[in-house]
C-alpha cells in the first residue's frame, strides 16, 4: 500500500542523496522496531519497503482459531476466510497490517526516528568519506570567521580551521577562496534514540556533526603543495626526505633524487624559480629553503643552515652536537629572526647546533705568538702563497686574523679556493 512516510523519505533521500538500498532498509528496521512494540517481542512478522513505488507491506504472522483470545497472535477463521476462503482453523495466516492504524503515538515515533536516522546516516556518510581524504588538500570558500577560526564550506560540507592551524599574519575574508589540508575527521557524538524513553533532564549532547579540521601550517600541507607543483615528486621521482616549518616565516625542505640525472633542487625551484613561488604565493610569502639531502652530517649541517654559508662544521656523532664557524657578517643570517633559522636547521638535521662566529673562533684557536711563514703550512700551493703574499699576508696569524670574508676579496681567490686555504690551517 502506498505510504506517506515511504514518500516523503524518498524525497529527502533524494535531496541528500542518500541511497535507496540504505533507505529501505532504515525503514524496514525502524517499522520493525514499531511492529515490536505493538506486537511483542515474539511476534512473527516482515516488513516489505519499495522506494520506487513509494508504497510499504507489513505482514504479522497469526493462528487461525474460532474464538480470538489474543488479538496480537490470533485471528479468528471468520475473519482469515474473508482474506483466504480455503484456510482452515489452527494454520498460520499472514495478516496484513495498515501502518496508519498504529496510533498516533507510534506514528510520531517513526517521523522522529526516521529524521533521526536520516541525519545519523548522513553524518556517518560524511565522516567515513573524509577520514579516507585525511591528508588531502581541499578547496573552499571562507564561511565565518570567528574567534577561534574559521569556517569553511567545501562543496556544501563545513570545515574548520583553528587559528593554531591557519598560517600567522594572514588574513582571510568572508568569501574569499582558500586551500588547505584535511588534517584530522572527529566523529560526532551519538544521539539519544528516539524510540527509546529519555531519562529526565536527559539532554543531547553537541557536536552532532562530524569535525573536520582543515590546516594551512601542517607540514603536510607544505608537502602537498611541492606535490601540486613538481611533477618529479608527485612521480616519486624527487623525494621530500624531511621538514621543518615555522608557519608563516620560514621552511626548510630536504630532497633527495632517485634518478642521478635530475637535479632535486632545481626541480622543485623551477625555471626561474616559477615552481618555489606558487608555493611561496600560496603560503603568504613564506620563506621556503630546498635542501639536497646527504647523509654525511657535517655536509649536511652545513647546507641547512642556508642562507648562511659557514666556513667549517664540527661533528660530535656520540651527542648529535655540532658547531658551525659562521663568517662575522652572515652571523644574523645563520640565527634568523628569533633564531629560527637556527631552529628549522637543527629540527632538519636532527642534531643540536651551536653557531660561532669567525673572528671568535680563531680568538679560541690561534696563540699570539704563533708565527708559521706561509710556506710552512701544508698543502698551500706556491700560486696561493703568491696571491697571499701579493695581498699583503705573511704568516699563518695574519692568514687567520683576515678570515673567509678577507680571503674573499683578494683577486683571484673565490669561495672555494678561500675555504680549502682556511681548512690548510686546520681551522
Amino acid at each position: 500500500m502506498k505510504s506517506q512516510i515511504v514518500a516523503a523519505a524518498a524525497e529527502i533521500a533524494r535531496e541528500k542523496r542518500i541511497d535507496k538500498e540504505d533507505l529501505r532498509d532504515i525503514l524496514e528496521d525502524i517499522f520493525m522496531t514499531l511492529m515490536k512494540r505493538k506486537y511483542g517481542e515474539e511476534a512473527e512478522f516482515d516488513v516489505i519497503v519499495n522506494i520506487d513505488r513509494g508504497d510499504m507491506e507489513i505482514y504479522v504472522e497469526k493462528e487461525v482459531v474460532g474464538t480470538v483470545e489474543d488479538s496480537g497472535y490470533q485471528i479468528s477463521l471468520e475473519e482469515a476466510m474473508k482474506i483466504d476462503p480455503e484456510v482452515e482453523e489452527g494454520e498460520l495466516f499472514a495478516e496484513v497490517v495498515n501502518p496508519e492504524n498504529f496510533g498516533r503515538r507510534l506514528i510520531n515515533i517513526a517521523k522522529q526516528t526516521l529524521m533521526q536516522r536520516l541525519r545519523e546516516y548522513e553524518k556517518e556518510k560524511v565522516y567515513q568519506e573524509y577520514k579516507s581524504r585525511v591528508g588531502e588538500i581541499v578547496i573552499g570558500d571562507v564561511h565565518q570567521e570567528t574567534r577561534g577560526g574559521y569556517f569553511i564550506v567545501v562543496d556544501r560540507t563545513e570545515m574548520f580551521m583553528p587559528k593554531s592551524e591557519s598560517i600567522p599574519n594572514e588574513k582571510l575574508r568572508r568569501g574569499d577562496s582558500v586551500r588547505a589540508l584535511i588534517k584530522e575527521v572527529i566523529k560526532p557524538d551519538m544521539l539519544v534514540d528516539a524510540t527509546e524513553e529519555p531519562e529526565p533532564r536527559q539532554r543531547r549532547r553537541r557536536g552532532h556533526r562530524p569535525e573536520i579540521i582543515v590546516s594551512r601550517a601542517d607540514n603536510r600541507f607544505l608537502i602537498r603543495l611541492f606535490e601540486i607543483e613538481v611533477p618529479e615528486i608527485f612521480d616519486g621521482i624527487v623525494e621530500i626526505k624531511k621538514v621543518a616549518r615555522k608557519p608563516g616565516e620560514r621552511s626548510k625542505i630536504a630532497v633527495e633524487s632517485i634518478d642521478k640525472r635530475i637535479d632535486p633542487v632545481g626541480a622543485c625551484v623551477g625555471m626561474r624559480g616559477v615552481r618555489i613561488q606558487s608555493v611561496v604565493r600560496e603560503l603568504n610569502g613564506e620563506k621556503i629553503d630546498v635542501i639536497a639531502f646527504v647523509s654525511e652530517p657535517e655536509i649536511f649541517v652545513n647546507r641547512v643552515l642556508t642562507p648562511a654559508k659557514p666556513i667549517r662544521v664540527i661533528i660530535n656523532r656520540e651527542d648529535d652536537l655540532a658547531v658551525a664557524i659562521i663568517p662575522d657578517k652572515e652571523m644574523g643570517l645563520a640565527m634568523g629572526r628569533g633564531e629560527v633559522n637556527r631552529e628549522l636547521a637543527q629540527e632538519l638535521s636532527g642534531i643540536s647546533i651551536e653557531l660561532i662566529k669567525e673572528s671568535e673562533y680563531y680568538d679560541q684557536t690561534m696563540e699570539p705568538e704563533e708565527t708559521i711563514e706561509l710556506d710552512e703550512i701544508p698543502g698551500l700551493s706556491a700560486a696561493m702563497i703568491e696571491r697571499l703574499e701579493e695581498a699583503g699576508v705573511k704568516d699563518a696569524g695574519e692568514l687567520k686574523a683576515l678570515g673567509l670574508q678577507g680571503l674573499l676579496e683578494i683577486p683571484g681567490i673565490g669561495q672555494k679556493t678561500a675555504q680549502k686555504i682556511l681548512s690548510y690551517l686546520n681551522i
